[in-house]
């Protein structure tokens, strides 16, 4: 019997993957992943960190919870037992009728999570690689310039120097705050709206930054960025450019509701997606200001173009803008029960656990002599990351000594680099309290 898109996209193959390694049927793998999440305790059960350790920095790369860990696994058999049906159908080549693919359930679970819709969803493999798909993909000129920060990532920047050698605008770089530790909203909105002039087409920032801990108010930001935007021409606008990694996954809000232009993050981290994963976001009207970089194998439209030997001719689309190739695929999809996973759990348990154990561990090392907290530490100014330095060691040094006792730090990758803990659904209490005793034992 041959199975039609649709059959194999409603039962995911499951069948073919039953016969072929005696797996769990459907209804079994649903209802173990369709599990509710009464107490901390249960989600941290879900992971299989190795015992004896404190995982500190699960923000860097994700160990990935129960729920994913068997996606990805059923997946994988399906491609192991049918490797050329499973991507036939389940990416939609078979070309039969207009069905929902594999990757569409992805598009429809990250839509859910980030509170848009499907079609402003493309799906990227990381943070870096979406970001290069927005800069490169913008159609900016020689006299355009892109307005952006000095505490952004080093891929942020280099998406964006790779970009400005191609096209020829300018880039510029702003500090939004001096101290860190007293960076304030009001201030970060101020600078941002002084130094947006009439060439200025683009803003880039980061959500939340690895680089001190400070999370950005990007709705404010926003605001300003609309407020630059009032009388000018629709092709003059100022576009706002988000690198959201460290935000999405431990925050209440939506990425839909932040006001943003284009928001790019990899969901190998705070999402708990399998690794290698990420999404880009916008608002469906905008997808038409890029031009795609990589051919895609997402939608049939730039394909038909080829075949009948012309461009594209529909402005472009989210789906235009996910690279094409082929995929760890096993991957890929289960990226939409990691998104399941936090839902299940709950935004606003999720954002509120992140913010109690950082919140604790912050007043903790605020408490130890000779260490010195470089992260805010109001909630509305920071997330999961929190950056510290003990006096008399190097980043790498502290990390170290945490190492011998046990607790996974890790040290920030930036010209000024700062020891770096990161308390999240991984962690207790009692985690936290074993954390803070190594480091004034080291300190």
């Amino acid at each position: 019997m041959t199975l039609s898109r649709r059959e194999f996209v409603a039962t995911a193959g499951f069948s073919i993957a039953a016969a072929a390694s005696g797996s769990l049927s459907h209804r079994e793998t649903t209802t173990r992943n369709e599990k509710s999440y009464g107490d901390w305790s249960e989600v941290r059960a879900e992971f299989d960190l190795a015992p004896g350790w404190l995982h500190l920095s699960q923000f860097y790369l994700v160990s990935h919870p129960r729920p994913v860990r068997e996606s990805i696994e059923r997946y994988r058999r399906l491609l192991d037992a049918s490797p050329f049906l499973t991507v036939e159908r389940g990416m939609g080549f078979d070309l039969e009728e207009n069905q929902e693919t594999l990757p569409r359930k992805v598009q429809q679970a990250a839509a859910t999570y980030l509170g848009g819709r499907p079609e402003e969803v493309a799906l990227t493999d990381s943070t870096t690689e979406g970001l290069a798909l927005i800069y490169n993909g913008l159609k900016l000129n020689a006299g355009h310039e892109i307005l952006t920060t000095t505490h952004d990532h080093y891929v942020h920047h280099e998406a964006i120097r790779l970009a400005t050698e191609r096209n020829g605008a300018t880039v510029r770089r702003i500090p939004l705050y001096d101290v860190p530790a007293e960076a304030w909203g009001e201030q970060m909105a101020l600078r941002l709206r002084g130094a947006i002039r009439p060439q200025t087409r683009v803003v880039g920032v980061t959500w939340v930054h690895s680089s001190t801990g400070v999370k950005l108010p990007v709705r404010t930001l926003a605001e300003v960025v609309a407020d630059a935007n009032r009388g000018r021409e629709e092709q003059d606008r100022v576009l706002l450019v988000v690198d959201g990694v460290h935000g999405l996954g431990n925050q209440r809000e939506t990425v839909a509701g932040l006001g943003c232009d284009f928001f790019a993050a990899g969901t190998h981290k705070w999402i708990l997606a399998p690794r290698g994963t990420g999404i880009l976001w916008a608002p469906e009207k905008n997808w038409s200001l890029l031009r795609p970089t990589i051919p895609t194998f997402y939608s049939l439209d730039p394909f038909l173009a080829w075949v009948n030997e012309q461009p594209p001719t529909a402005p472009t689309q989210a789906s235009w803008i996910s690279p094409g190739g082929f995929k760890a695929y096993e991957h890929q999809w289960a990226m939409a029960d990691a998104f399941e996973f936090h839902l299940r759990i709950g935004r606003s348990r999720v954002a509120e656990r992140t913010a109690t154990l950082n919140g604790m561990c912050k007043e903790g090392l605020r408490r130890i002599p000779r260490v010195k907290v470089l992260t805010p530490d109001d909630p509305t100014l920071s997330a999961g990351i929190i950056c510290f330095s003990v006096e008399g060691q190097s980043p790498e040094e502290t990390v170290r000594r945490l190492l011998g006792r046990k607790v996974i730090a890790s040290a920030s990758p930036y010209k000024v680099s700062y020891a770096r803990l990161a308390p999240s659904l991984v962690n207790d209490e009692d985690e936290i309290e074993a954390t803070l005793r190594a480091v004034r034992e080291i300190a």
